[in-house]
């Protein structure tokens, strides 16, 4: 369900639970105090869940450089989850805003898609009788370019496992990943 709010358009979806227009309103009034701190907020997805006596809160906002911010919150009662998810939400964009204004450097370049393709096996090969791996999802993932140091202040904003990006230094393609030890990795793929 998409809101009229003109300065920040809330999407908020239900799993198991009925999303009511006094919820709609409380999470929009929340959300909108949040447009305060960080003016450039694009658009935020609001997921609420209900399984048996948990609640979950999970809010995905999208703000201006390219920066996702993903946060989640599980308690006993839906409220106090979105009231949890938001101060969680809050104190990432208070510390991103902190980063940023300490060494803002400017971007150069433009964002480059890449199209991800899914290729069949060539008839050469023989067919066995085992089951073939099926593709569950196929995404188109943006390129942009950034620091390093900017990948890794997105890797921290959100849960994800890795991030592609265009290296604003060299102008290649790089992969930040998080590693075991809880610090992060860089892949250069080379072409030989």
């Amino acid at each position: 369900m998409l809101t009229a709010n003109p300065q920040v358009p809330v999407r908020v979806d239900g799993r198991h639970v009925p999303v009511t227009a006094a919820i709609v309103s409380y999470v929009e009034e929340k959300i909108a105090h949040l447009h305060l701190d960080h003016p450039r907020i694009i658009d935020a997805h609001v997921v609420l869940d209900v399984q048996k006596y948990r609640h979950f809160c999970e809010i995905l906002l999208h703000c201006a450089n390219h920066l996702s911010i993903e946060v989640t919150d599980e308690t006993d009662d839906l409220y106090s989850a979105i009231d949890g998810a938001i101060a969680k939400l809050a104190q990432r964009m208070r510390k991103f805003k902190g980063r940023m204004m300490r060494g803002h450097r400017p971007r150069q370049g433009q964002v480059k898609h890449f199209r991800e393709e899914v290729l069949e096996l060539p008839v050469s090969f023989p067919e066995s009788d085992a089951e073939q791996p099926t593709v569950v999802r196929t995404e188109r993932y943006p390129v942009k370019p950034m620091h390093v140091d900017e990948a890794v202040l997105q890797m921290e904003m959100s849960n994800r496992q890795f991030i592609v990006f265009l290296n604003a230094n060299t102008e290649k393609v790089n992969i930040l990943h998080r590693r075991k030890d809880g610090g992060y990795g860089v892949m250069e793929p080379v072409f030989e």
